[in-house]
């Protein structure tokens, strides 16, 4: 025959509930070991990292460590060296002042008893300055006492050659040193100006006033190279303060570039350490969310499948551009959905599991009827059976679902002859091919297993075993169709 589709929805029979909410317990126990599983997982890998972490801190610890024992090595070194210089140039300086005071002895009387105390006590400061030590002021006090008795000598010789004497004191003022004019402009100026006057008064006849000004020379070129001795001492400790304060500025430039590297290295383990736990964490899901993926796509539900990509793709995106907080961010959101996903991926199993014991009821019960299977397929979540009897006629059966999840049996039949069309088009008669239905639907029910409703198709008349379709059931493609249990 030809006629519209017929419709019978399906209820679930009790032992048959009772199967899928075993199942559905199954299914519920085997996502919480997964669950544990992937928590064990997570947490394995979670102390991997706070190990390598561990390590990467003391290795980093040690390697600063041994740059501050470097540091201080070198801050050491420099300062020793630093004082050597210090007191080498000391220790230079006071040599000259001995040997200027020697010079100054040697013009004195020898046989005066001063002048040997005093040269024994220019041999002791001589040893002193030899054994490092720092006789600055008793070198002073012994050039005070020598010049006393220089001068003396000097007024006691007054047939001395002057010639010899002015000699002596260019000399001393030579021995100064080439930067004595820059180091004590005036001394020079004065002890130049003395040593000129000096010499005008040199020669016969002026013996006295050329004694008296030979003290006041003395005088002049001792003061004089004291000053420079100072002034140049002076040089020195302002040239090694600012070496100082250079060593210093390195070192507080090497400290603050030493905390920015730190701070770089500090920001860069953390986004190291966060990339790892996103990297990890995606690990962990990746091959259950590729499987959900797959799973949701098997069983007709291409959104679910395109949700679940679309989140790993939000992972996997960020982790390659080296985007920390977006992939944490990410993989924190999968992990949550895929939770959902599998449960939602679980319901989708029992339902389709549904389908396929009601498809082998089915089939049972129609081959127990005399019908001939010739085929099934599915496509796009429902299962479409093929049917034939001995006369030829063909039922083209569907097993569909409707809004809510139940299932729905939806029959196709092709060359059956009890159709009567009546001039009213809205009401048809299948009778024969009603009643072989109704008892393919008790043969199911018999199975214990599901329960079809009352058969209804478009145009059924009223009566006994069934009522008239309204506008809306009359339209099984939309989802305002409903079906008539």
């Amino acid at each position: 025959m030809s006629g519209s589709p017929k419709y019978s929805t399906v209820t679930v029979a009790p032992a048959y509930a009772r199967i899928e909410a075993e199942r559905r317990r199954a299914r519920e126990a085997a996502r919480r070991r997964l669950e544990a599983q992937r928590a064990r997982e997570r947490a394995e890998r979670a102390a991997q990292r706070a190990r390598e972490v561990a390590a990467r801190r003391e290795r980093a610890r040690a390697e600063a460590g041994r740059r501050e024992v470097e540091i201080a090595r070198r801050r050491s070194a420099q300062q020793q060296s630093h004082a050597a210089r210090v007191h080498q140039e000391q220790a230079d300086a006071d040599v000259r002042r001995l040997a200027e005071v020697r010079q100054l002895l040697g013009r004195a009387r020898a046989e005066d008893s001063g002048v040997r105390v005093l040269r024994e006590r220019l041999d002791l400061l001589q040893s002193s300055v030899e054994r490092g030590e720092d006789p600055g002021r008793d070198i002073e006090e012994l050039r005070g006492r020598v010049v006393v008795l220089a001068e003396e000598a000097e007024a006691s010789g007054r047939n001395a050659d002057h010639g010899a004497v002015m000699a002596g004191l260019e000399e001393r003022l030579a021995g100064i040193g080439p930067g004595a004019r820059e180091s004590d402009p005036e001394g020079h100026r004065r002890c130049l100006d003395l040593l000129a006057e000096l010499r005008t008064t040199a020669g016969s006849g002026a013996q006295t006033r050329f004694q008296a000004m030979l003290g006041t020379a003395e005088h002049a070129l001792a003061r004089h190279s004291a000053t420079v001795g100072e002034r140049v001492a002076e040089e020195r400790r302002r040239a090694e303060q600012a070496r100082e304060a250079q060593l210093q500025a390195e070192e507080r430039a090497s400290e603050q570039e030493a905390a920015r590297q730190a701070a770089l290295e500090a920001e860069q383990e953390r986004v190291t350490a966060v990339l790892a736990e996103a990297t990890d964490r995606l690990a962990v899901v990746r091959q259950s969310v590729g499987e959900a993926a797959a799973e949701a796509r098997e069983l007709a539900d291409p959104e679910l499948a395109e949700r679940i990509e679309a989140a790993l793709t939000a992972v996997t995106s960020p982790l390659a551009a080296g985007a920390p907080t977006e992939a944490l961010t990410a993989v924190e959101a999968l992990e949550e959905l895929l939770v959902g996903a599998e449960a939602q991926l679980d319901e989708l199993q029992l339902a389709y599991a549904r389908r396929m014991d009601l498809a082998q009821a089915l089939q049972d019960a129609m081959i127990g009827e005399g019908f001939a299977f010739t085929g099934g397929a599915e496509q796009a979540g429902e299962l479409l059976l093929s049917f034939e009897r001995p006369t030829g006629a063909t039922y083209q059966t569907t097993i569909t679902t409707d809004g809510g999840g139940t299932p729905v049996l939806v029959y196709q039949v092709d060359g059956e002859p009890d159709v009567t069309l009546r001039p009213d088009p809205e009401v048809a008669v299948c009778d024969r091919t009603e009643d072989l239905l109704v008892r393919v639907h008790e043969a199911i029910v018999e199975g214990d297993g599901f329960v079809p409703g009352e058969l209804t198709w478009l145009g059924k008349p009223p009566g006994p075993r069934g009522k008239p379709l309204t506008e809306a059931e009359q339209r099984p493609d939309t989802e305002e169709w409903s079906w008539t249990g």
